[in-house]
């Protein structure tokens, strides 16, 4: 894997730090660090960063609102991505794959908290963007994501999905 910071000298040291913080024993270990890494970051920092970590503590937590408040943060970086600094992390990577999965998030979370309308939008919006995902594992992870959400949607269940 290719890791590089923004000028290009050596490994991405936040993206690791993500990792590990990833990889810590502990949802509320993970989710402390994954948030001192926010502050570390800031609003305004790397939106690679700021995607990431946004993505990965919503999925830590609980409460339907605070998730919401996070997916909308890692959404809102990922409009200021750019292939070139996702490719720079992974050449794998493009912009457009991230979108799938976290209009599905900003969805599951607006139907935990009822507003049904506005996970109806976030879903159609998920399901336009499929098609950039490839046939593999991450793909078919968020493909049927999308179909468990589904069906979470028209029976207007409000419970806590397995994560996509």
């Amino acid at each position: 894997m290719t890791e590089t910071t923004d000028n290009d000298t050596g490994p991405d040291e936040t993206m690791t730090a993500i990792a590990v913080a990833m990889q810590t024993a502990g949802v509320v270990e993970q989710r402390d660090r994954l948030v001192a890494l926010w502050e570390r970051v800031g609003a305004g920092g790397d939106p690679l960063h700021r995607c990431t970590i946004g993505h990965y503590v919503a999925d830590l937590c609980e409460d339907a609102a605070e998730a919401l408040t996070w997916d909308i943060r890692a959404l809102d970086a990922a409009v200021m991505l750019t292939d070139e600094r996702v490719k720079a992390h992974h050449a794998s990577l493009s912009v457009a794959g991230f979108y799938p999965s976290l209009h599905l998030s900003v969805a599951d979370n607006y139907r935990r908290l009822s507003s049904f309308a506005a996970a109806a939008l976030h879903l159609e919006e998920a399901k336009r963007r499929l098609g950039v995902l490839p046939d593999d594992g991450y793909g078919r992870t968020v493909r049927d994501g999308i179909d468990h959400f589904a069906a979470a949607l028209v029976t207007g269940s409000t419970e806590r999905l397995p994560s996509h």
